[in-house]
């Protein structure tokens, strides 16, 4: 299932960069759900049919990617949106145009530095190398250069699945568990930030982690019905 497995790695980095293009929060909600069910598939293409059926890692690790990555993390970001009240990035820090020049040179750079070194045995894909390293840099590309919080979770979700790609594309010995030890990680970051972003747009009408760098004290508002009471 070696061509099988090639379309899923090009899919996978198909979506890093249609999240760098994509200015709607609900399409790229929707972009790293598909994600995260072709991370699910992958264990299942890369292994070896002709030796039996799938051992009981590559299954549990396909299962969890397919719930939580495609199915439970997404939902929960699009409550957290619809609660937020915010639908697009409109000011990113870098424009979208200028988003896909940069993750196409870093996956050109990262693909071409990966392509110096030897080629693992089978099952082992060329493509999983470059593909993993790619997808972590658009991860971290995208907490950096955007400003609404939920598109930063966004972004740490796919520098997660960075981390997957390369685990189970590699097939390092006991990639898998490490996987889902880091996916326990991820679940309960989303978790937190789903609650923390509903309180900050309640509190302040926006998500702009930019913004909250500008509270202060120095404005607050002074009840003129206080009186003070000066000692003589």
């Amino acid at each position: 299932m070696t061509g099988i497995m090639e379309i899923v790695l090009a899919g996978i980095l198909g979506v890093d960069l249609f999240l760098a293009a994509s200015s709607r929060l609900l399409s790229c909600i929707r972009w790293v759900a598909v994600q995260g069910i072709l991370l699910a598939v992958l264990p299942l293409v890369m292994w070896q049919w002709s030796e039996g059926t799938p051992h009981m890692e590559g299954i549990l690790a396909a299962a969890c990617n397919l719930l939580l990555k495609g199915i439970l993390l997404p939902g929960l970001l699009a409550a957290a949106m619809r609660k937020a009240n915010v639908k697009r990035e409109l000011e990113p820090f870098i424009g979208y145009s200028g988003s896909i020049l940069v993750i196409v040179l870093a996956g050109g750079g990262l693909f071409w530095l990966c392509g110096k070194i030897a080629p693992l045995p089978p099952p082992a894909s060329l493509l999983a190398l470059p593909v993993a390293f790619t997808t972590m840099a658009a991860g971290l590309f995208i907490i950096i250069a955007r400003r609404k919080a939920i598109t930063q979770v966004i972004g740490f979700l796919v520098f997660e699945n960075g981390i997957a790609v390369f685990g189970t594309g590699m097939m390092l010995e006991h990639g898998l568990l490490v996987e889902l030890g880091v996916l326990l990680d991820v679940l309960v970051l989303v978790f937190i930030m789903g609650i923390t972003l509903f309180q900050i747009s309640r509190e302040f009408q926006h998500i702009d982690s930019d913004r909250l760098n500008q509270l202060d004290d120095s404005k607050m508002p002074v009840n003129a019905d206080l009186s003070v009471e000066v000692e003589q």
